[in-house]
């Protein structure tokens, strides 16, 4: 049986199944007669759950960077919450019922009222407390939940999703890669998968149903496809292709150490986006030349408060001391859309991509604006920092943001604070009108960062997150291409250079098309710089100029990937 399904990280397993079933936890109504005994029954498993969490968090700590770790401090916390503990205990007393049936009962309650709320961070909430629901419930029935961590010979994982607990327990050595029944690319399992570098398909609709626990499963991340109970000869054909890839993963790994250089001897630069300073390592293990965005809101969610001066101060020169002599351009905060801060109460909008966030928002709340730039320019003297602004419309934004910049700059100077005289500043190019006046921008920039995921979703009026319009996603449309094409011309003319930072800086399509642009700085995740690598070594640019030339004069999307097929073959 051949099951298709999203591609959701490289690489090839063949393995067992091991499937992942959610514990059958079947709650009945019970009048009791010893509260105190069943209070204390509550109790247990909430000490239970916590350690069960704890002992996954340390697991995922080893395996994950500290954000991705941090979601376990969450359901801790979550799971001993005081109002949850005193509705669950106050049921148990004032209407005698089993411990199991009160707490299923107020958390189905906590549940219902998550998932009603405008709110899109507290609706996501929700399912962290499912997963802590599961947890619970199952100490106090006695039902053994399946955990991922015992898993002690080579399997595949299949499920109809895999939760933050369920990934932080994958053992590399014994778990080959995973499949699941829902999910995308840009899915928190998917994400995970990268992040831990194993094979992974989601999408699958129907694969928990299809498969039975150990089934041969062969999964092919590369093509997203999942071959259950294989031939002989297809597993030797997998084999064959699981060497092809692991001997390309070795040559791809001797480009570590060299330069990004085209087959005709120009150099582009090679970097990488991160999100917290541990990321840094997984930068210079697959040879990033530079950090070419360091998204800096991780520093204020997952948290209760705003982090102080000195905690993002210390996080910046951290990265920058970690890449010494490597440039590091970190984005001042980016808040807003589809990243909000419970604790930043922010106004409803009916459109939030398009309102206050961002740049806007800094530029409104200047106190929380000028810590940042306080705290990146005392980082500057421990490495070489440029700083860009997000969601720049306007050219007064722009000149705001720098002044509140050299402002600060100025009385840290007065206070006798060392700060780099080479900081270069520039913008993110993500909406239109900036792309389109890029010419007036570039005389007042060092730089400029194209962020495509926010550019193509507002050029096409088609939400990214939307799975009715996501054929509207199109980074080789040659609209976006004339848009790239004219922010990095605008920026040659004046001297300055132009990067990229989004998905479609490492996407293996777009790449000779943007060499052959001029793009100077390509920015993407870790693990896709070698892969890229690879294939601008291969590549002329004067030869990928023409072909771009071409590509700007073609009518649709689809005769751009057919242009570019064609120098592939």
């Amino acid at each position: 049986m051949n099951i298709k399904g999203i591609a959701a990280s490289n690489g090839i397993a063949i393995a067992k199944a091991f499937k992942l079933i959610e514990p059958e936890l079947t709650v009945v109504k019970a009048t009791i007669s010893d509260v105190e005994a069943e209070i204390n029954l509550y109790k247990e498993a909430l000490v239970k759950t916590t350690e069960e969490l704890q002992k996954i968090k340390v697991k995922a700590a080893q395996n994950l960077s500290e954000e991705e770790a941090a979601v376990f401090d969450a359901h801790i916390n979550m799971a001993n919450d005081p109002e949850l503990l005193s509705q669950t205990t106050d049921k148990i007393k004032s209407e005698s019922v089993n411990a199991a049936y009160a707490f299923d009962e107020v958390s189905n309650m906590f549940i219902m009222m998550f998932e009603s709320m405008d709110n899109e961070y507290f609706r996501e909430r929700a399912a962290d407390i499912k997963d802590i629901k599961k947890r619970i419930l199952a100490h106090l029935l006695g039902v053994k939940v399946n955990d991922p961590s015992t898993i002690d010979e080579q399997v595949v994982i299949i499920a109809e999703d895999l939760t933050p607990s369920d990934t932080a327990q994958l053992d590399r050595n014994f778990v080959k890669g995973f499949a699941t029944n829902i999910g995308g690319r840009t899915s928190h399992s998917a994400i995970m998968a990268r992040s831990l570098e194993i094979p992974a398909v989601v999408g699958t609709k129907t694969i928990l149903e299809d498969v039975k626990d150990g089934d041969m499963i062969i999964l092919d991340g590369l093509e997203g496809n999942v071959i259950v109970n294989p031939t002989a000869e297809q597993v030797a054909h997998y084999e064959e292709v699981a060497k092809q890839y692991e001997a390309q993963k070795a040559e791809w790994a001797k480009l570590k150490n060299e330069k990004t250089v085209s087959k005709d001897g120009q150099h582009v630069e090679l970097a990488a986006n991160i999100g917290t300073p541990k990321d840094v390592e997984g930068v210079l293990a697959n040879g990033g030349e530079a950090v070419g965005l360091y998204r800096t809101e991780f520093l204020y969610m997952g948290r209760d408060n705003f982090p102080t001066e000195e905690e993002q101060f210390e996080a910046y020169k951290a990265v920058l001391e970690a890449m010494g002599d490597k440039p590091v351009v970190v984005r001042t905060l980016d808040i807003g859309g589809d990243k909000e801060l419970p604790y930043l109460h922010l106004p409803k909008e009916m459109n939030p991509f398009l309102g206050y966030r961002a740049i806007r928002l800094c530029l409104d709340d200047t106190d929380l604006f000028r810590t940042q730039l306080r705290a990146l320019l005392r980082a500057s003297a421990y490495g070489k920092l440029r700083i860009m602004f997000p969601m720049i419309a306007t050219l007064n934004e722009f000149r705001s943001a720098k002044a509140l910049l050299l402002e600060e700059k100025a009385k840290l100077v007065a206070e006798g604070v060392t700060v780099s005289e080479e900081i270069e500043v520039g913008m993110m190019v993500e909406i239109p009108s900036a792309a389109v006046l890029a010419d007036q921008f570039a005389k007042e920039v060092d730089f400029f960062s194209i962020g495509t995921n926010d550019l193509i979703q507002y050029t096409m009026a088609a939400d990214r997150m939307n799975e009715k319009v996501s054929y509207l996603y199109q980074p080789y449309n040659p609209s976006i291409l004339r848009l790239v094409k004219m922010v990095i011309d605008a920026a040659h003319k004046e001297g300055k250079w132009t990067g990229m930072c989004g998905e479609m800086a490492g996407d293996q399509t777009a790449i000779p098309l943007l060499l052959g642009l001029g793009l100077d700085e390509f920015s993407m995740s870790a693990t896709s710089i070698l892969p890229a690598r690879s294939l601008i070594s291969k590549l002329s640019k004067a030869e990928m100029a023409d072909l771009a030339a071409e590509a700007l004069n073609k009518s649709t999307v689809e005769e751009v990937i057919e242009l570019v097929e064609s120098i592939q073959k």
